[in-house]
């Protein structure tokens, strides 16, 4: 439900014609995740050396893995059964911009990624142990709250493109770093609901391509969150 690429209404509309036999398993899915964070890391290698060695295609880096991410993206959130080939590629993309981004934050990037491999072990052990439970209210509650995120994000886009900016949230000041704080909070807690609809689907026996497609939506909260906390730590330095 928060996850707008992965929630319980992604389980409502799978395309069982493309079902070869084999069902989705855990253990297959985390495997499919691992694949996904190889390709990504690797693609952010190259990217981030491009854009110290100053490639000439290095400052297209970002926008064109953005986009070239949000239209598998989009893609997928009609045709999952192309997760196997689409999945790939989205990390391959992603990984393009998350590089040259962190390339720019440099000083900072390793440690955004430390906490951000930190926190989603912290949230499987949490979920694992039964100490945070995916219940209908907790999804509903981070569901609400990662609308929130995004409409206040979109809001920040569209009045950027005429030179308004929202006061505060994006500063380095007392408020800007509670804010970040609470998007990261919000996204780690997105990361329980992708866990329970990882052992979901495996209990519903959905086809085996919703393997490639759940590690994807895990993929966009795991790139979320890194994302939210190299801000963070952005927003600390600048104090």
């Amino acid at each position: 439900m928060a996850n707008p690429v992965f929630s319980e209404k992604t389980f409502t509309k799978i395309d069982l014609t493309y079902n070869s036999g084999e069902v989705m398993t855990v253990q297959s899915t985390l495997t499919k995740v691992g694949i996904l964070l190889f390709i990504l890391l690797a693609s952010s290698a190259v990217s981030w050396v491009g854009l110290l060695e100053g490639w000439s295609i290095a400052p297209m880096l970002i926008p064109a893995g953005c986009i070239g991410g949000l239209l598998c993206a989009v893609v997928l959130a009609f045709k999952k059964e192309w997760a196997p080939q689409l999945a790939p590629t989205y990390a391959l993309l992603e990984g393009l911009a998350i590089g040259a981004i962190s390339a720019i934050f440099h000083q900072f990037a390793f440690i955004a990624a430390g906490l951000t491999f930190g926190v989603v072990f912290v949230m499987w052990v949490l979920y694992k142990t039964g100490i945070i439970k995916a219940t209908r209210g907790f999804m509903v509650g981070v569901a609400a709250a990662t609308g929130a995120v995004f409409l206040l994000y979109m809001l920040t886009w569209i009045l950027g493109m005429f030179s308004i900016s929202i006061p505060y949230i994006h500063q380095g000041g007392t408020i800007g770093i509670i804010f970040s704080g609470v998007v990261v909070t919000i996204a780690a807690m997105n990361l329980i609901i992708d866990f329970h609809l990882i052992e979901e689907g495996a209990r519903m026996q959905l086809p085996k391509y919703m393997e490639w497609y759940s590690a994807f939506g895990l993929m966009v909260t795991i790139i979320w969150l890194y994302l939210e906390i190299l801000k963070l730590l952005a927003k600390l330095a600048r104090r």
